[in-house]
């Protein structure tokens, strides 16, 4: 089943390549949808595609990128976007 999260990461997760990590494992799990740094510090995703493979992408983001330092993850279902791609806002 196709569904749609939003995922948003607190803590040392700016400037570490997080998104370019995500992007990464996002194309590797072929989700669609796209990821972004927040004015707060937090980075922002919203992926969409098979169920596992999201289950697989927020479990990803408990950790991130080797030199990132993880607070806090909050998931979220949002309505389904038809996208193309993967990509870094």
């Amino acid at each position: 089943m196709i569904k749609r999260i939003q995922i948003r990461i607190n803590g040392r997760v700016q400037g570490v390549y997080f998104r370019k990590g995500a992007q990464q494992k996002a194309r590797e799990l072929m989700l669609k949808g796209f990821v972004r740094n927040e004015a707060d510090g937090s980075v922002y995703i919203e992926a969409e595609g098979a169920e596992d493979k999201l289950n697989e992408m927020a479990e990803w983001c408990h950790n991130g990128p080797p030199i990132a330092m993880v607070a806090q993850v909050m998931v979220n279902e949002v309505p389904i976007r038809a996208e193309n791609d993967f990509e870094i806002h």
